[in-house]
Parts: C-alpha cells; structure tokens; sequence
C-alpha cells in the first residue's frame, strides 16, 4: 500500500502505517527520507489550528480537489505537553505553511517550517525532528506528501486560543485568525473520520477564516472567509 493508498483507509490506519514505515518518501530533497529520531521515545499534545484557501468545509479533507485549483494551506500547534527523549517540549509552537498545487493527493506540496524561537538548542533539534517526519510518528506521514521544505526559521509565534477563536502571529511573516461556525442549537459545527486529516482520532471543529496573510519565500497569500478547523491533537513515536 503506497502513500497516496493509505489517505484513503482513514485518519488512525493512516498514522500507524507511518509510524510503522509503511509509508514511501517523497522525493530526494524530502527530509523524511532518513529516520533519525528513532532511538528517542517522544509524545507531544496540544491543540492546533488549520486554515487554507479552499471554501467551507475544505474539500481537500475528503479526498477531493481543491476549491480552486490548488490549495495554500496554515496549520499551527500549540504543544501542551511534549517530550522528546529527556528533553521537555511543553508551552512551544510551531507553524506550517504548505502548498500544493493541484488535488493533494495527486501533486507535490512545497511545505516551510517555523518553530518557536524561545526553544533551547535541544528543544530546536527535537522538534526540527519531529516535524520535518525524521522522528517517524503522524508528522512523517504528512511529511511523505512534501516535494520538499522551502525552510526552516526560528521565530517568535504567538499562538492566541481566545474560547472558538484561534489565532497565530509571526511578525513579519503572518498572521491567522480563524472562528468556529455556529451549528444547530448554537452547538460546534463537527466534522469527524474524514480521510485527510491532521489530528487522527480527534473531531475537526469547523471554522472560517478572518483573514490569513503570509509573505515569505516565493508565496504572497491574502484570502478570508475560506476554510478553517481546530481540535485537539496527540501525536508519538512508534
């Protein structure tokens, strides 16, 4: 079973075949091609947040083509509790910028990495780690997807969680604010098993843009009132 296979037998097979290595790399320039985390146990939880391109509800989340043609797509973690080996990764965040160009299952994404700056040297190693997929776990599995990292930076990202409000800001780079779409009886608006998704086992909380900005390598993006979601998320080593 290939990579593109596996987005298809849902969100919890998907994870274990990665963490399992059943998943192929994705090309030369792809960080996940050598596994290198593996000798350290490693767990992170949190929450994380998502926002892209397409209109509500993403369709890319189940399997189809984009809205529009491609899709620029956000996502953001805040890690409550997180270990990598001996080293604490709690009260960090990272970001992920990412770009496909085509149905998501079918083409290449370009994909930059920004990690909390307050991290110490060890904590940078871990969760460069981790979320460029050497670590193995869920993040490799996404990584597989990924022609290659645009970029690595170290930068201040000030994750807000404000009640069903989600929010992210590096200066200089961008800026992201989603909210959660009101549903029957002033309920959430839930979205649960679909094939693509970044929390596997979790309910996607269904949100909409207030405005997504980003300026950094060869991407200039500006949308609002396009596709969010947010949930909890728990992710570990084989």
């Amino acid at each position: 079973m290939n990579r593109r296979e596996l987005m298809g037998t849902g969100l919890i097979s998907f994870a274990m075949a990665a963490s399992a290595g059943k998943i192929g790399a994705a090309g030369a320039e792809t960080p996940a091609v050598t596994l290198i985390g593996l000798s350290q146990g490693w767990s992170l939880k949190g929450t994380y947040f998502e926002a892209c391109s397409c209109e509500t509800v993403c369709p890319c989340i189940f399997q189809s083509p984009p809205s529009h043609g491609d899709c620029a797509v956000l996502y953001a973690w805040q890690i409550n509790d997180g270990v990598f080996g001996a080293t604490s990764l709690s009260g960090l965040n990272v970001a992920l910028a990412a770009y496909a160009g085509g149905h998501m299952q079918k083409v290449k994404w370009l994909a930059a990495l920004y990690i909390d700056e307050r991290a110490n040297a060890e904590q940078r190693h871990a969760l460069e780690t981790i979320y460029t997929g050497k670590a193995g776990g869920f993040p490799a599995a996404l990584v597989s997807f990924f022609e290659k990292f645009s970029g690595v930076k170290y930068v201040p990202i000030d994750y807000r969680l404000e009640g069903k409000n989600r929010a992210v800001d590096i200066p200089g780079i961008l800026e992201a604010k989603i909210h959660a779409i009101k549903g029957q009886n002033d309920g959430d608006t839930v979205v649960s098993g679909h094939p693509l998704g970044l929390a596997p086992g979790n309910p996607l909380i269904v949100a909409t843009s207030d405005k997504v900005r980003l300026t950094d390598y060869e991407w200039n993006w500006s949308f609002s009132g396009r596709a969010g979601g947010y949930s909890p998320f728990q992710y570990q080593s084989a």
